[in-house]
């Protein structure tokens, strides 16, 4: 008989999965509101690399350091405080009720509660708490000595098998590994195959027409999540 799962996890992708939009498109959108960036030039790139996530050729590496440069030109303080302001003007009214009982459903099966998502720690970290996350396996941003970040990411980032990567990492750190679990996966994104296929539940939420396509070519289930976005 093959002996039970130690841990079961419910992993979550984070933008267009449990929230309707892109946050880290959102927070270069406020910053840009704030008067931190150049309009023109900054909307221009910005789109242009959201293009290239969603066509799967994203440069992540290019990206950080485009998207924390006005971040890391202020000081840590005043980035958090915008990014307060950011989560009550933009993110919690995207916290959508049908969201928040999704993960209060797998709190109360008593599963652990994972976010892997490949937008930054600075920008997750908060949307996160927002969700009653156990666990946030996000972009972690390079930081020097004076413990302000530098553009640079930190170890593997949670980008497409960079996220199977990270959740085998923090596996390891609890003296776990895939055959030990039983994980449920939630996204929205082609970028998610390769976690999508590790888990035992792949729940592809709220697809595009191509991942849409591959979860009815291999019967996985579909939720959308999001009716009216």
């Amino acid at each position: 008989m093959k002996p039970e799962p130690q841990l079961k996890l419910a992993l979550f992708d984070l933008d267009h999965t449990l929230l309707p939009l892109d946050s880290d498109q959102s927070w270069g959108e406020f910053t840009l509101q704030l008067g931190w960036v150049d309009e023109d030039t900054f909307r221009q790139r910005n789109n242009a690399f959201y293009a290239d996530y969603n066509a799967g050729c994203l440069d992540i590496h290019e990206y950080v350091r485009f998207a924390t440069k006005s971040m890391r030109e202020r000081s840590l303080q005043e980035a958090q405080a915008a990014h307060r302001q950011f989560m009550r003007q933009v993110i919690q009214p995207a916290i959508k009720p049908v969201a928040l009982e999704l993960v209060a459903h797998h709190r109360a099966l008593g599963e652990k509660l994972v976010m892997v998502t490949a937008t930054n720690e600075f920008v997750t970290t908060p949307i996160a708490e927002a969700f009653g996350m156990d666990v946030l396996l996000a972009v972690e941003l390079e930081r020097n000595e004076d413990g302000h970040f530098t553009g640079e990411i930190a170890g593997v980032p949670s980008l497409r098998e960079g996220k199977v990567t990270r959740v085998s990492q923090w596996l390891a750190q609890q003296g776990l590994d895939w055959a030990d679990v039983h994980a449920t996966f939630y996204s929205d994104s082609t970028n998610d195959l390769p976690l999508l296929e590790k888990v035992q539940q792949p729940v592809v939420t709220n697809p595009g027409p191509a991942l849409r396509q591959v979860a009815q070519e291999r019967s996985w289930r579909i939720l959308d999540l999001f009716e009216n976005p």
